[in-house]
């Protein structure tokens, strides 16, 4: 039983990694969602957002790293999930008509976060406790 908890937990932080991944590398530094940009335009100005598309791309990169070597993983867990609420509620009150799924993607982020906490604070503490 430990086992499929361990490997669900490994699977899970897998796919949290390349969410963060896929939005970092190809859609904000690659710049193949120039929407991405545009929100970014939106919330901050025009005149650097560029340079901080890439920014944040770069960081949420890093974050992905940063899940992939389970330091602190408590930590990450919940600096993940505050970034995810504080960027879509900025992005669910300045710029809906850009988003993805317009003011639904509020609940998918919601989800992921669920699924963040669940993955961290619920399966890691089965998979710590069970002998």
């Amino acid at each position: 039983m430990r086992t499929e908890y361990l490997f669900f937990s490994k699977i899970t932080n897998y796919c949290i990694a390349a969410v963060w991944l896929v939005n970092g590398l190809f859609c904000k530094i690659l710049n193949l969602v120039p929407r991405h940009e545009q929100i970014v335009a939106r919330i901050l100005g025009n005149e650097y957002s560029r340079v901080l598309t890439i920014l944040i791309g770069v960081s949420e990169t890093l974050m992905a790293i940063w899940i992939l070597t389970g330091i602190k993983r408590r930590i990450n867990a919940v600096v993940q999930m505050a970034i995810i609420a504080t960027m879509n509620a900025l992005e669910f009150i300045l710029a809906p008509d850009l988003l993805l799924w317009g003011k639904f993607n509020l609940l998918f982020a919601s989800l992921f976060i669920l699924l963040i906490w669940y993955n961290e604070f619920r399966m890691n503490k089965v998979i710590i406790s069970k002998p």
